[in-house]
């Protein structure tokens, strides 16, 4: 592994610095005057809205582009369909509640609060239904975690397919969760001692249902009623979800009105004919709950071509594990001849993402740029070869294989893969 140092910015401004008075004043003499700095702008000469005039605030207008998008052909019809987060947009590890990403199973249901009931049966000892009010006077807490869709890279199985991280990766968003330990619940409605799975459902018209683990339900899951400070969004379950960290998120179910408590698996439609990996061999996986370590360079990427000429670039990207943090992560600028250990930025939190940051200075020579995260148990991402190797290309779910982007000489990148 090759331990080069990126070059020093501040040694790049320094020698800028030394012969930039000289040259700045040529070219000044020499260039016509740039309006945007000697003429007002519009928005110098006239007074702005008042701070009644948005109630909710919303991104500028320059920003109307940053919106989440689908892929028309990936499904017969929207209503049972995925769209997905624009990642080359955003920075930092908090996905904004207006663009993390959305799959429904039966569209969005309209829940009214006051009408909602959450229902506790099965192998418990006493049944329990609880309103929303019921609900408010439970202990919470605040967790900051990723959700990932299962399908997640699942068109990418068989080669290089969809132009953009957006497409490639977007089936995930990472917010922080407001909401009452599950265990706290089922302590309260008394489990049996042959209680061993609960089945959690969803109110919509698919009535999505999952079968989990007693472990994992006494351990860290939420019955989760606001992201990110404020009211779930009805696209992501309002007026209650189920939150099940570092598991796919089909099992995170939405709009959530019933646990029933079992002593065995269900074995629904959602966890036997779909969300099960499929090997070359004709047999599929059974419960593969567990997102594995896995990283994206958000930019430069397709959607977000290098801009400027030769000289200091900054590339950056997100990492997550369902298994723990990512205390390290692996850049290449050369498809793998050489990696670099990259700058992980921000807090690192348990099941969440994690933001990464490589600054290099760019010849204009084209690049083949990936990423390589190392989780807290030491598992470190595969190669989309090396899955294959194992599983085949039967698979929709599960890709957490390394993703390779060209950058031509020009700045502009897209999707390809390297053997």
């Amino acid at each position: 592994m090759s331990n080069d140092s990126a070059p020093s910015r501040r040694g790049f401004l320094t020698g800028a610095l030394a012969t930039g008075g000289a040259v700045a004043a040529a070219r000044a003499s020499a260039q016509a005057p740039d309006p945007a700095i000697t003429e007002l702008q519009p928005w110098m000469q006239y007074l702005g809205d008042g701070v009644d005039a948005r109630p909710y605030g919303s991104p500028s207008r320059f920003e109307s582009h940053v919106i989440r998008r689908n892929v028309e052909w990936l499904t017969a019809d929207p209503v049972s369909s995925v769209n997905f987060t624009p990642l080359h947009e955003l920075d930092g590890i908090i996905t904004p509640n207006g663009l993390c990403f959305e799959r429904h199973h039966a569209g969005i249901a309209e829940v009214d609060p006051s009408a909602h009931r959450l229902m506790i049966n099965g192998l418990v000892d006493k049944p329990l239904v609880f309103t929303m009010q019921d609900l408010m006077r439970f202990p919470r807490e605040n967790r900051v975690y990723f959700l990932e869709c299962a399908a997640n890279s699942g068109m990418e199985w068989a080669g290089a397919q969809l132009n953009g991280c957006q497409y490639t990766h977007g089936m995930i968003h990472n917010v922080q969760y407001t909401g009452i330990p599950l265990r706290l619940l089922l302590e309260e409605a008394g489990v049996k001692t042959n209680g061993k799975w609960i089945m959690p459902e969803g109110a919509d018209a698919s009535a999505m249902t999952r079968s989990i683990p007693i472990e994992k339900a006494m351990d860290d899951c939420l019955v989760a009623f606001k992201m990110n400070g404020e009211a779930l969004r009805p696209e992501q379950g309002y007026p209650v979800r189920l939150v099940v960290p570092g598991w796919e998120g089909n099992m995170w179910i939405k709009w959530l009105r019933r646990i029933e408590v079992g002593d065995q698996p269900w074995h629904h439609r959602e966890e036997t004919s779909k969300y099960t990996d499929l090997l070359d061999n004709g047999i599929a996986r059974r419960f593969t709950w567990e997102m594995d370590a896995k990283s994206v360079i958000t930019s430069p990427s397709p959607q977000a071509p290098i801009l400027h000429s030769r000289g200091p670039t900054v590339l950056t990207g997100v990492a997550w594990s369902g298994r723990g943090t990512i205390p390290r992560v692996d850049v290449t600028l050369d498809g793998g001849k050489n990696w670099h250990e990259a700058r992980i930025s921000g807090p690192s939190f348990d099941k969440s993402m994690h933001r990464f940051y490589f600054e290099f200075d760019w010849d204009g020579t084209p690049l083949l740029l990936q990423s390589r995260a190392h989780d807290s148990t030491g598992y470190v991402q595969p190669t989309k070869n090396a899955l294959r190797d194992v599983r085949g290309e039967n698979s929709i779910y599960h890709n957490n294989g390394i993703q390779t982007w060209l950058v031509d000489e020009r700045g502009e990148a897209e999707n390809v893969e390297i053997s």
